[in-house]
């Protein structure tokens, strides 16, 4: 029996102070930087963290080599940070991304822009140079904190060792506060390495930093009269919503009082697309009936949204009889891009449920959702499929989309392939869609579809939908898949072309096709066999079902290369900066 063992209560010893390290029965006390580092990770409940080794960021990856975060090794800087910022939006907690100094850092910045455009929580720690060599052009030098502060919500040079582990507690904590983003910790390889016994604890936001939940009552009583009077409303949900939790609350105000939903291309599957108020997505290659709904509609209720260009087309012709109520947690965004006659910011479940308690009585909208319905009617999303064309796009998304669960996880790159998914699946869940947005960073999808798969439920399927193009652009990150065997599935809608870039060639460049056309493709579905995936490859519509079937059902990594009809363009379509009432359904309309 141990001498502490036999000690009478009245003298048993007391436990350690909050800093001071823990003994043999609890964690392994905190000895240097790096330690500290990952133990705030523990603290803050990180499972995994996506990454690259190298020099400066060494001493943390020596401390993460025996903790029980899962390190995913990724092929490329990038490839970790998109990886971490889709499971992210799938799991709502910040993914983690680790990369070394220098060539490292920059590395990572194109997935924190995607992530600081798109309101993606994340943390990224990055090696730093010693603080002694800062500022004298060492090896890997780079300012990481000076290139990423325009792009992250905050950013940390981590200069004391004692201090370390709180910057990246807090850091977390700041990630997924509030409006969720991006934030960095720098981390020097001699404050890593530097002696320390201080636990960091629980990650905290700083005492200063304060997010207001509840919209001002008077601006709530004043927005909830407006709907009331409202004879031809709408609810326009963007990503905040789903960044919120606020998806179920939004649903049951819209089926509550009548008003019909359109979303935003961050806000798919917030309102589920097969219920009858829904008109899915608006904008330049939204649906005819959202174009025509935000068009003339007398409020608009907007929603986590940031009023984007894509979304509002021209700002002089967006809504233009429209009384905006605009809901959302940064104060920044409230008639930064469209004016707001009632800006509401909070939280947007808990706004919403403002409203909700306010309004005595729905709006006389009956009419106006006749009219949705007929402009559902008139402007249907078709397309022709003849027998004797080569495969559309389109039907190969029907056909994944039918072959899934309603829960399945799609991730995809950016251009054409990416607004054929956004339009022919339907989308019934939040953080289902999983996409670039803001930054359109090609090579999104293959990397995003890697952390999905670590934020998915074992029982939801994970489909990766991506063009040749943007595939090319990061599909060294399969053999992470493969080492990890991870069960994706991705189709490659292969057109040999920079697609969106050859389709507005075609319209404003008399198809004058430069540096877009993309003959010299390698074969997708043996490249995939060489990296130890299952490749796959449809050229006939009789392949489809049948070939769709088998790779869903490989336990493992597996690529379709889908060869799709080259012509094929995406529309509706509502030219940059037009009017989204005028939309064009094919090339000869723009």
């Amino acid at each position: 029996m141990s001498e502490r063992a036999t000690l009478p209560p009245e003298t048993e010893e007391p436990g350690p102070e909050e800093g001071e390290p823990t003994d043999a029965d609890g964690p392994t006390a905190v000895t240097n930087g790096a330690e500290a580092v990952v133990r705030a990770l523990e603290n803050a409940g990180v499972e995994y963290a996506f990454g690259v080794q190298g020099g400066a960021i060494m001493p943390v990856y020596d401390a993460l080599y025996d903790s029980a975060i899962d390190h995913v090794t990724m092929a490329h800087e990038q490839g970790a940070a998109h990886a971490a910022d889709a499971f992210g939006i799938v799991s709502g907690e910040p993914g983690v991304c680790m990369a070394t100094s220098g060539p490292g850092a920059t590395n990572l910045v194109t997935g924190i822009a995607d992530a600081d455009m798109d309101s993606d929580p994340m943390l990224a720690l990055t090696g730093q140079v010693p603080t002694a060599f800062v500022g004298n052009d060492a090896f890997q030098e780079t300012d990481t904190t000076g290139v990423t502060t325009p792009i992250t919500k905050t950013n940390t040079f981590a200069a004391d060792p004692d201090g370390v582990g709180t910057d990246v507690g807090e850091a977390f904590a700041l990630a997924r506060e509030g409006r969720p983003g991006p934030t960095l910790v720098d981390l020097p390889k001699d404050v890593t390495n530097a002696e320390t016994d201080r636990d960091p604890g629980e990650p905290h936001v700083p005492d200063t930093y304060d997010v207001q939940t509840e919209a001002d009552p008077e601006i709530v009583e004043r927005a909830a009269r407006r709907i009331e009077e409202s004879s031809r409303p709408v609810l326009l949900l963007g990503g905040g919503v789903i960044k919120g939790a606020a998806s179920e609350e939004c649903r049951q105000f819209a089926i509550d009082h009548g008003i019909p939903v359109i979303t935003t291309m961050p806000g798919t599957g917030a309102f589920p697309e097969d219920h009858e108020l829904a008109l899915e997505g608006a904008g330049m290659h939204g649906t005819g009936y959202a174009n025509m709904a935000i068009s003339l509609c007398d409020t608009l209720i907007g929603v986590g949204t940031r009023f984007d260009d894509r979304l509002t087309g021209g700002i002089e012709t967006f809504a233009p009889d429209a009384e905006v109520i605009h809901v959302d947690i940064d104060p920044a965004e409230i008639s930064k891009n469209i004016h707001a006659e009632y800006p509401l910011v909070g939280d947007a479940g808990t706004v919403i449920e403002q409203l909700d308690a306010a309004i005595e009585h729905p709006p006389e909208a009956a009419k106006w959702r006749a009219q949705c319905q007929q402009w559902k009617s008139e402007y249907p999303m078709r397309y022709d499929a003849p027998d004797d064309d080569p495969v559309k796009p389109q039907f190969v998304v029907e056909a994944l989309d039918a072959a899934t669960s309603d829960r399945a996880i799609v991730t995809t790159g950016v251009g054409q392939h990416q607004m054929w998914a956004w339009q022919f699946w339907t989308w019934t869940h939040p953080r289902t869609w999983v996409s670039s947005h803001g930054l359109g960073a090609m090579g999104y999808g293959l990397p995003a579809a890697i952390g999905a798969r670590f934020a998915a439920d074992d029982d939801q399927e994970v489909v990766c939908i991506d063009g040749d193009g943007s595939f090319l652009m990061t599909l060294q990150e399969l053999s992470v898949a493969v080492r990890e065997n991870l069960d994706i599935t991705v189709a490659v809608l292969n057109n040999e072309y920079i697609g969106m870039v050859r389709q507005w060639q075609d319209a404003f460049f008399e198809g004058r096709h430069a540096a877009s056309e993309y003959s010299w493709m390698p074969e997708f579905d043996k490249l995939a066999e060489a990296f130890g995936a299952e490749g796959f490859r449809i050229d006939e519509y009789d392949d489809v079902a049948e070939t769709i079937e088998a790779a869903l059902a490989y336990d493992g990594p597996s690529v379709i290369d889908v060869h799709i009809d080259p012509r094929e363009d995406v529309y509706p379509m509502v030219p940059s900066g037009g009017d989204n009432s005028q939309f064009a359904l094919s090339e000869d309309q723009l």
